[in-house]
């Protein structure tokens, strides 16, 4: 297992920063590897992203450590979206089938979680996220057909999109996690725009299925104070509940939107005019 953690910060620590410090702080850069379960801890809101990528064997989701005590789920809630080939998830000895883009909500006092690829040729690729949870909700699985989508933009603004709710309580139930995909069109490059904040809760932005060639440039930081990230593809955002979180790409790509903090109603946003962005 390979583990990372990341501490809250002030807004007033980005004023000057360098550009590898900004990405110290807030770039995930490595999701997925082989035969390996890596996790990064933000405290914010104790929210743990990471990807589990099994190739030669399976991989286990038992203890962490570095971040708990007892077994990871003891006190947390999880949401996986496999965005690689077909899987499968073992859940305290459930076995359950997951195609490219499909999801699933694991409850809280799960004991056991095995990840495992169909393809060792075409492995899937699991992202997870997971924030502290207080209660016991179903486990279920989404495919991205049970998602709620959610078209929107247009050719003219270039932010053609679909946002598909995954964990959501439209979908199934849950104490603090929020997760979605959004899929920007064939010519669309903007996400997020405007854009906004969220008071009462942070947000994880991670973006894939991008080509080698391209990038894209994660925007953060205060209205008034705003700074990049440049991210390459399979790379996440730690988005503060003080920053924006808006992106803009070289082509059309992917990205899963985590969110945690005390509520789970999609629509609590603070939304931030464009004129005031400096």
């Amino acid at each position: 297992m390979k583990t990372d953690k990341r501490h809250a910060s002030h807004p007033d620590m980005i004023v000057g920063m360098s550009t590898q410090k900004l990405r110290d702080l807030y770039l995930v850069s490595e999701i997925f590897v082989a035969d390996e379960l890596c996790l990064t801890l933000s405290h914010i809101e104790r929210m743990v992203i990471g990807g589990a990528m099994p190739v030669a064997g399976e991989i286990v989701l038992e203890e962490a450590p570095a971040f708990t005590l007892g077994r990871f789920l003891d006190q947390r809630e999880l949401g996986v979206i496999n965005i690689g080939g077909a899987g499968t998830i073992e859940v305290d000895g459930e076995v359950h089938a997951m195609s490219t883009r499909d999801g699933m909500y694991v409850p809280r006092g799960t004991q056991r979680v095995v990840f495992r690829s169909t393809d060792s040729a075409q492995p899937a690729k699991f992202y997870l996220a997971s924030t502290p949870a207080h209660a016991v909700h179903p486990l279920v699985k989404i495919s991205i057909d049970q998602a709620k989508p959610n078209p929107m933009g247009s050719p003219a603004t270039s932010n053609e999109r679909v946002i598909y709710q995954y964990i959501n309580p439209d979908v199934c139930k849950s104490c603090n996690l929020l997760l979605g995909l959004t899929a920007l069109k064939e010519g669309s490059v903007w996400n997020t725009m405007p854009c906004h904040r969220h008071e009462r809760r942070s947000e994880v932005y991670f973006y894939f299925d991008m080509k080698p060639e391209t990038r894209l440039f994660h925007f953060m930081g205060e209205p008034h104070e705003t700074r990049h990230v440049v991210v390459s593809n399979e790379q996440a955002v730690i988005s503060p509940p003080w920053s924006i979180h808006s992106g803009c790409g070289t082509a059309n790509y992917t990205f899963i939107w985590a969110m945690g903090g005390e509520n789970v109603d999609y629509r609590d946003m603070a939304p931030v005019p464009v004129d005031t962005l400096r």
